[in-house]
């Protein structure tokens, strides 16, 4: 079964994540769990964790079904020692905030080498991040996002990705997302079925498509291989809509959040129904 939906806002408290997917006709919702630009947030109250668990349980979002990202400050590759620590201390938060709200994953950026380190100890750096973590919270799994490759950042290869996982100790709490824009803004052709048959079967045999967690399902404004990380409505762009069918019918994206983060939200509720269409089922 599929479970389509978009990254939706949680402003005016956690609860209102779950209200705004189910007003869309979600069947999945990313959300930040807090403030996206802030290192920190005040702790979750108990009664925060009790409104965001109750409100999902109503409306019929499971643990599987939602794809919490986390701040966008957070550099787990950070060449230096100074921001390395507080970026890790920032991801543990996250995940921690994600243990308490009852959300089994948690969507992140590698992260970036800035130039300063070489890639693979960069890279080394992520996978050792994700171990702390591992060993620090219980029950959510780190899920690796793909990155466009705009100047220094990590994780636009797939065998990046697989250089992290390789190096991660527990196995069933690690996993990656994919975002169609930055894989086609990095070179990885989506426009058409057989050019996805191909990305796909080269993703699996690089990374293994078992650890799949989730995926964003974004067109691209830029042309393949741009790396450049522009978003554009569903058939607007250089990827066109064969894409999101092929993606929409093949049972291997089953039972994970597929979320939209295309530039227009008034869109959303049409765009997520079309995607019901082309799997054909009914939301």
């Amino acid at each position: 079964m599929k479970y389509f939906g978009a990254h939706v806002s949680a402003a005016g408290g956690l609860i209102n994540a779950p209200r705004n997917a189910h007003a869309i006709g979600a069947g999945a919702f990313a959300l930040f769990t807090k403030n996206q630009r802030q290192w920190l947030a005040p702790a979750l109250t108990e009664a925060d964790i009790e409104a965001f668990r109750t409100e999902c349980e109503r409306l019929g979002y499971k643990p599987f079904q939602i794809l919490p990202h986390d701040s966008y400050l957070i550099n787990l590759g950070h060449p230096d020692e100074e921001g390395l620590a507080k970026s890790r201390e920032s991801f543990v938060e996250e995940m921690r905030r994600c243990q308490l709200l009852g959300l089994d994953r948690l969507n992140f950026h590698p992260g970036s080498h800035l130039g300063r380190i070489d890639i693979d100890r960069s890279l080394d750096r992520v996978a050792e991040s994700i171990n702390i973590a591992l060993e620090r919270t219980e029950g959510v799994t780190a899920v690796i996002e793909n990155t466009a490759g705009q100047g220094t950042n990590l994780g636009h290869t797939f065998e990046q990705i697989a250089h992290i996982i390789d190096r991660v100790e527990d196995k069933s709490r690690v996993g990656y997302c994919i975002d169609t824009c930055h894989a086609f803004a990095a070179g990885y052709d989506l426009s058409s079925r057989e050019a996805c048959e191909s990305t796909f079967a080269k993703i699996d045999s690089i990374i293994s498509l078992d650890y799949l967690r989730g995926m964003h399902l974004n067109e691209a404004m830029r042309p393949l291989g741009s790396r450049i990380d522009r978003h554009e409505r569903l058939g607007h762009g250089q990827i066109g809509w064969e894409c999101f069918e092929y993606i929409a019918r093949n049972p291997r994206f089953d039972n994970m959040p597929l979320v939209l983060e295309t530039i227009d939200e008034s869109l959303w509720s049409s765009e997520i129904a079309t995607l019901y269409q082309l799997a054909g089922e009914q939301k």
